[in-house]
């Protein structure tokens, strides 16, 4: 039977690769079965000498008295002989007296050798038992050795597909699957699972956003193994890069302001309406015009709040005479309520930090790999802003855009989504959903705005490692706690052995950036090789790590100690819900037992390749019936003469009654 395993199959653009699960399809058959105990059965010449002696002897013993009296009969018969020469006797009694000794004498002898028979046939039985014993023991010994040499081939066949059996198999959602919420995790979790699902879904022709909020370069590896596969990625570090930040600068006024007035709400501590400051911005938005910068908002909201002096706006080119004096009659006499004024104030103070956006957009070149993060020496605050305006910003181009025919083509991965409000992230998921764009959202911890929507929807979640108590709780309440799952030692010792991401990104959107994209060129394994701290650190793990495993229940204590990049991914199929826990080391692609395929579509094709195939005629033989003859069938191959309904079987009688 061929190895039923599938080989190295290319990626598919429907599935979201999360991992790797650790499994067996045939299990260890253990040590090889014992040989049978060599003995002699070589048939001795004979193998009973000392016993047959000892019966003669004892034999001879028994019948020494016979001997003896047997002579002394025959010395009597020759002395009445010789009596009866000498004519001592009349030969009357000579005559008798020979008779009766002979015939003692005869008796003895007929004694003795029935005696010497039974002594031989003993012999004999007994040698004929032995050479029987010997032969069935020859017959027990050339069987054992058959069924030894039986189960020794069929024991190095188990044991051949166990050595040679995949035992990574990919861990993939459908593209049905409309979101991921990974819940949990470490920066060197998130970057691995980064890593293996943008690279997966970059080798696999689609294009990639990321926007990591997490402060820790966790898209690295994915930057540098895109570059290897001919792309020229895009890196905004904000604040740095945000004057060639074009991001929403094709927005109406109206999506405009509705971006900017989310921004300022990020630093409201409680969900609040913000109508108003919509309504505000809406109103200052329409003065200004369409193409308005941030600083020229910022302006008009100084106008408004009565900040500083309008004059020195004017000069630099923000404002104009006419837009200032209508700036001035928006609200009316409302201008002068403390209310408008203090919003206006509050806006200006929070959007200023957005005044330099785009104020220096180049053109540049396409790329199917985006990044946009936050520099971790700016402020907290400010990073949270620009995060929301991001993100913000999406959702209304996804919003404006076309619904795609190919799901998951373009794919956002939101790192640290439990920054952003719990409005910025449901708009975010209707826009994604809506456009049937990708969407991963990671959290740190699983606050009560995320518990909110973690996995609403059709949406798949992952959980990795949860240190908080209550966090892990959660989770296992989430997954069951009646799961048994299988972790690999490799998933501990790797995830031990790679330190997070270090350093810091390097913007590529400066000035004098070239380069095209060139899609899908490279080999993915030999990039993750040569491109990844993942793939560096793989090449150092011994190969007969790999067969050895644990077992674990789901619950928070084991949820709190899992490696960083192992993986619980649970989500609804037509089967129910389907619990796996796979590892996000993006380097297991490049092991030699590790397969595209998940683990159950191999089962079943290895199931199926073990079944026989029921027995077909041969060519130009119709099928027959149980009698042996033709049958004959209707238009829709229903035999004809089949037996009439004899309908059911008649009822079972009861002992308790008599008939």
């Amino acid at each position: 039977m061929g190895d039923p395993h599938p080989d190295h199959a290319q990626l598919q653009a429907d599935r979201i690769y999360l991992g790797w699960q650790y499994a067996l399809l045939y299990p260890d058959p253990g040590p090889p079965p014992k040989r049978p105990a060599r003995e002699d059965v070589a048939v001795a010449p004979p193998p009973d000498d000392g016993w047959a002696q000892r019966e003669r002897l004892q034999k001879d013993l028994l019948n020494r008295p016979v001997r003896l009296f047997r002579a002394f009969m025959a010395v009597v018969a020759a002395g009445i002989l010789v009596l009866g020469v000498t004519e001592l006797l009349t030969w009357s009694f000579v005559l008798l007296g020979l008779i009766a000794a002979g015939g003692v004498a005869a008796i003895c002898g007929y004694a003795i050798r029935q005696g010497d028979r039974t002594v031989n046939e003993r012999i004999n039985d007994r040698r004929e038992k032995v050479r029987r014993e010997q032969e069935r023991r020859q017959r027990e010994i050339v069987t054992a050795q058959e069924e030894h040499a039986a189960k020794y081939r069929d024991w190095a066949e188990k044991k051949s597909r166990f050595d040679r059996q995949i035992t990574w198999y990919a861990v993939a959602v459908p593209d049905e699957i409309d979101r991921i919420d990974v819940a949990g995790g470490t920066l060197t979790g998130w970057s691995a699972l980064v890593t293996l699902i943008g690279a997966t879904r970059l080798y696999s022709g689609g294009h990639l956003t990321v926007l990591d909020l997490s402060e820790g370069a966790i898209a690295k590896d994915l930057i540098e193994l895109a570059r290897r596969g001919g792309d020229d990625p895009l890196v905004w570090v904000l604040p740095v890069d945000l004057p060639r930040l074009d991001l929403g600068a094709t927005l109406k006024p109206e999506a405009f302001a509705d971006v900017l007035a989310h921004v300022v709400s990020v630093s409201e501590e409680t969900s609040r309406d913000i109508g108003f400051d919509n309504a505000i911005l809406e109103r200052v938005l329409e003065v200004l015009g369409e193409n308005a910068t941030i600083s020229q908002v910022t302006a008009a909201l100084r106008a408004l709040a009565q900040v500083g002096d309008p004059r020195d706006d004017m000069r630099f080119g923000l404002l104009t005479a006419s837009q200032l004096e209508r700036i001035g009659m928006l609200f009316g006499r409302g201008v002068a309520d403390r209310v408008v004024i203090e919003r206006a104030w509050a806006l200006e103070s929070q959007l200023r930090k957005l005044e330099t956006l785009g104020t220096e957009a180049v053109r540049l070149p396409p790329a199917r790999l985006r990044v946009v993060s936050m520099d971790r020496q700016a402020g907290v605050f400010g990073n949270r802003v620009l995060g929301t305006y991001v993100a913000t910003a999406l959702t209304h181009i996804l919003r404006q855009s076309p619904a795609s025919d190919r799901p998951w083509y373009h794919t956002i991965i939101v790192a640290g989504a439990d920054k952003l409000r719990g409005d910025v992230l449901d708009r975010l998921m209707d826009a994604c959903e809506t456009s049937r764009t990708g969407l991963v959202l990671t959290y740190r911890s699983l606050t009560p705005t995320v518990r909110e929507r973690l996995g609403r929807g059709h949406a798949a979640v992952a959980f990795m490692r949860l240190g908080n108590a209550e966090d892990a709780r959660v989770a296992s309440e989430h997954v069951g706690t009646e799961h048994r799952l299988e972790l690999a030692q490799l998933t501990e010792t790797i995830s031990s052995a790679v330190d997070g991401p270090s350093g810091f990104y390097t913007s590529t959107v400066g000035a004098g950036r070239t380069g095209t994209a060139a899609p899908g060129e490279g080999d993915l394994r030999e990039g993750i090789t040569e491109s990844t701290e993942w793939g560096r650190s793989a090449t150092t793990v011994a190969d007969g790590m790999l067969q050895r495993s644990r077992e674990f229940l789901v619950e928070p204590h084991q949820l709190q100690q899992l490696p960083t990049t192992s993986v619980i991914v649970t989500h609804a199929t037509a089967e129910g819900r389907q619990v796996r826990l796979a590892d996000a080391n993006p380097a297991i692609l490049t092991f030699p037992k590790t397969t595209l395929g998940q683990f159950e579509e191999v089962r079943r094709a290895a199931l199926r390749a073990d079944e026989p195939e029921p027995p077909r005629p041969r060519e130009g033989q119709d099928e027959t019936s149980e009698t042996g003859e033709p049958d004959e069938r209707d238009e829709a191959g229903i035999p004809q003469d089949l037996p009439p309904n004899i309908g059911p079987p008649p009822p079972r009688l009861d002992w308790r009654k008599r008939p």
